[in-house]
């Protein structure tokens, strides 16, 4: 394999899914699975096309209730081309036991997909097959497939090839979500335009969203001998009768252009797939447009680490950038957790974009605003639910998809035990702080006011008067009292309730207590700030007045945080938890990961043990430096002092399973700051979690965005301490051995392209030529700064 290319040698059924999954191909606006052209959804292929934001809702019976649920539509696929020789009997499949060979290589840099292969067909001849397929990065409608087919050996015949559009799809790529309704496309139509297109159009059931393809397919090299279009109830097909000759490739070429009635500037999306595949070039110009739209993505998105770590962080930004491009700003859609890759999680978005938006504000703050405006949008949706649930403010839901709503089920599936359990993760209301979380860090890294002050402010202060409405004042908890938190789920999501109690949530999670100060605190700093117009509008419109802003002084500086033997307790009563026999289970199962799984099978509850699913105290040390965590404890009224962050997190390191991709990059990044010996190995997991599909059977249903951003982020902000704050970049660097030389670029306010590089005791920084600011940085307590065109080298102070 080359530094930009991944390649998979040999078929494997059994790895088929998982190298479909690494191997989309997608361009923000719509993603395709790496699937075989010619097989079908099935046990070991699954061809999922998905467009970023197309959600549909249906009812399903579950355990004897009905419930709802939306789900991220599974499109008709584009893919199908399957062939024969007109001599040779049945149509090729990888499962027939011809292939001799077989080869995919995922090329980066370009963003393409190329399949190579040999067959024996039942008369001994040997055919070769290549295959190359993008997803169009400049025109985000469009999709092309190309393949050529060559003889070896002295022998001619007629191939026949037939390009389809199929539209008889489902929602089946997530095998415990089976016993859920997956038929979402309703009303299709197919038909012809002569001379080589064919076209499907339909629509989903209940969000009536209108979806088509149009598809043209060319024989390029030698004309066909023959050729027909059909149009049937469910596909469109056009077939074709080739010559094969020795010395003399057959080459099809296949375009496809899909547009759904979500698209601004179109009157009706037949009509627009329809021109748009006419106007279409061919592959050779669609690839040269193609490959020139990722030039320039690369060049924002650098990142030069040697060595195999390399290699996988560009992966991990090829499908960061396939999910989240510059398209997507211009699109309604927020974080889907599982990228656009598979049908895990139903397509829905969580708090992963806490993990994604801040690698994304420093390469791409055009993206991050349209993230954060999908919050925006449904801002409205967030008031209500905390109306209806007594609250006050924004109570965002935990998950979330087309219109706000709470999307979260009420039910799980336990595929060890088979059973349906109640599902209380929507207590997860720690969400709001991730969105306010990452409306500062915005405005921090790229200084858009006017955002901040607009729809930033209208946010931050609705999720802060939540978090001010649901605490309760508690006379007996500490000295003199204390605001408490109470019935809620942490980022752990093992612990939905105390053991034996019939009610679902923990009181005074520490990871939601202390970010919700965190959350009144910056509120009030904005408020503050506001210019005075605008403060005087947003007290008109929201009814915020001095007595409300004084409670969230009070609430940000009194919330509890409990504690237990020198160590931040998760949660109020963790300490009368029992200790799980750690050892014993290992030695049982062997994987661990998903030990609530593991426990509920053998009729036991994990809510009874002193064991977290993945961080969540220690996620504070995530999301703050040392320094700005010292001091929100200090405005609690609490203190916070090395040894006992320390303490902190060797304590829950022993009592972690690991059952989350996220896992790996929280350890890792804190443990760089608090035990940097041990921080590898929580790397190593993070950067291998999809490609070695870590977590058993996963990732095949798609790949873990939040995670693949976060190794990033770590190499971007966690080795580097970089921050965006106060009008200056802040650097703490704390390099790990196995990642010492390192450089990336990052695009700060004016400046496109300063380029930061750490190598052996230093750190440089680059600033490129322009008429903007010089670029302030703070290292080690002094302040350099670096004029527009030139670089310095700063010593990193000894530790």
């Amino acid at each position: 394999m080359g530094e930009w290319t991944w390649s998979y040698e040999g078929y494997d059924p059994a790895e088929e899914r998982l190298r479909e999954a690494l191997c989309t191909l997608g361009n923000g606006y719509f993603a395709t699975r790496g699937a075989a052209p010619e097989t079908a959804a099935g046990p070991h292929h699954y061809p999922g096309t998905y467009a970023a934001g197309c959600y549909n809702r249906l009812h399903s019976t579950i355990a004897g209730r009905k419930v709802r649920h939306e789900d991220m539509v599974n499109l008709p696929n584009w893919l199908p081309l399957r062939f024969r020789l007109r001599d040779g009997g049945a149509w090729f499949t990888p499962d027939d036991g011809s292939l001799l060979e077989h080869r995919q290589d995922l090329d980066l840099r370009r963003a393409t997909l190329t399949r190579t292969f040999r067959l024996r067909e039942p008369h001994g001849r040997v055919l070769a097959v290549e295959q190359t397929r993008l997803v169009h990065m400049h025109d985000p409608h469009l999709a092309a497939l190309r393949t050529v087919f060559r003889t070896e050996g002295d022998w001619s015949a007629e191939l026949e090839v037939e390009s389809a559009l199929d539209g008889d799809v489902g929602n089946t790529g997530v095998a415990r979500y089976r016993d859920l309704n997956g038929r979402h496309l309703t009303r299709m139509h197919t038909g012809t335009s002569d001379p080589d297109t064919v076209w499907l159009r339909c629509r989903t059931t209940a969000s009536d969203i209108r979806v088509a393809l149009a598809a043209r397919t060319r024989a390029t090299t030698r004309p066909a001998t023959g050729r027909s279009l059909e149009a049937g109830e469910r596909t469109a097909v056009h077939r074709l009768i080739l010559p094969l000759a020795p010395d003399r490739p057959a080459v099809v070429e296949k375009a496809v252009a899909l547009h759904t009635s979500r698209d601004p500037a179109i009157s009706d999306p037949l009509h627009a797939a329809l021109g748009r595949v006419e106007r279409a070039p061919d592959f050779t110009g669609l690839l040269t447009t193609h490959t020139a739209a990722w030039e320039r993505l690369w060049r924002r998105a650098g990142l030069d680490v040697p060595g195999e770590a390399g290699r996988i962080l560009r992966l991990h930004a090829f499908h960061v950038l396939q999910t989240l491009s510059p398209h997507t700003a211009e699109l309604d859609v927020g974080v889907p957790a599982r990228g656009l890759h598979g049908e895990a999680y139903r397509g829905h978005v969580f708090w992963d974009e806490l993990f994604v938006l801040p690698y994304l504000d420093l390469h791409f703050p055009e993206v991050s605003r349209a993230l954060l405006e999908y919050r925006h949008r449904r801002l409205e949706e967030a008031c209500r639910a905390a109306e209806q649930a007594g609250h006050t403010g924004a109570m965002y839901p935990w998950q979330s998809g087309s219109d706000g709503r709470e999307e979260t089920q009420t039910l799980h599936l336990n595929p060890r035990s088979g059973r349906w359990l109640p599902d209380h993760t929507r207590l997860q209301h720690h969400v709001g702080s991730a969105v306010a979380y990452n409306i500062w860090r915005y405005g921090q890294a790229t200084g858009d006011t006017e955002f901040l002050y607009t729809k930033g402010a209208e946010m931050l202060l609705q999720i802060a008067r939540f978090w001010a409405g649901l605490a309760t004042w508690d006379p007996d908890r500490g000295t003199e009292g204390r605001y408490r938190i109470r019935g809620v789920v942490g980022p752990d999501e093992y612990h939905d309730a105390y053991p034996g109690s019939a009610t679902p949530g923990v009181d005074d999670n520490t990871y939601t207590n202390v970010t919700a100060a965190w959350v009144l605190a910056r509120a009030l700093d904005l408020w503050r700030s506001l210019p005075a117009p605008r403060r005087d509008e947003l007290r008109e419109r929201t009814g915020l007045d001095p007595e409300e802003t004084d409670r969230w002084d009070d609430v940000s500086r009194k919330l509890y945080v409990p504690r237990h033997a020198g160590v931040l307790s998760q949660f109020a009563g963790y300490e009368e938890l029992d200790e799980l026999d750690w050892e014993g289970y290992r030695a049982r199962y062997g994987d661990i990961r998903r030990l609530d799984r593991i426990l509920e099978a053998e009729g036991d509850s994990v809510n009874r043990y002193r064991a977290s699913k993945q961080a969540d105290v220690l996620m504070l040390g995530y999301l703050f430096p040392p320094t700005e965590l010292r001091r929100l404890f200090e405005r609690l009224g609490y203190r916070l002092d090395d040894g006992t962050w320390r303490s902190t997190v060797d304590y829950y390191l022993r009592r972690t399973s690991h059952g989350s991709t996220l896992s790996g990059v929280v350890h890792a990044w804190v443990l760089t700051r608090v035990h940097r010996a041990d921080a590898w190995p929580y790397a190593q997991e993070a950067l291998l979690g999809d490609i070695t599909d870590v977590q058993g059977g996963t990732t095949e249903e798609g790949i873990h965005l939040g995670a693949m951003a976060g190794t990033l982020d770590l190499v971007q902000r966690g080795l580097t301490g970089l921050e965006a704050r106060e009008d200056a970049l802040w650097l703490d660097p704390a390099p790990l051995p196995e990642l010492a030389r390192f450089a990336f670029t990052v695009r700060y306010r004016g400046h496109w392209g300063v380029r930061i590089h750490v190598d052996a005791g230093r750190v440089g920084v680059a600033v490129p030529v322009s008429e903007a600011a010089p670029v302030r940085v703070r290292l080690g307590g002094r302040t350099w700064s670096v004029p527009p065109g030139r670089f310095r080298a700063l010593d990193l102070p000894s530790r």
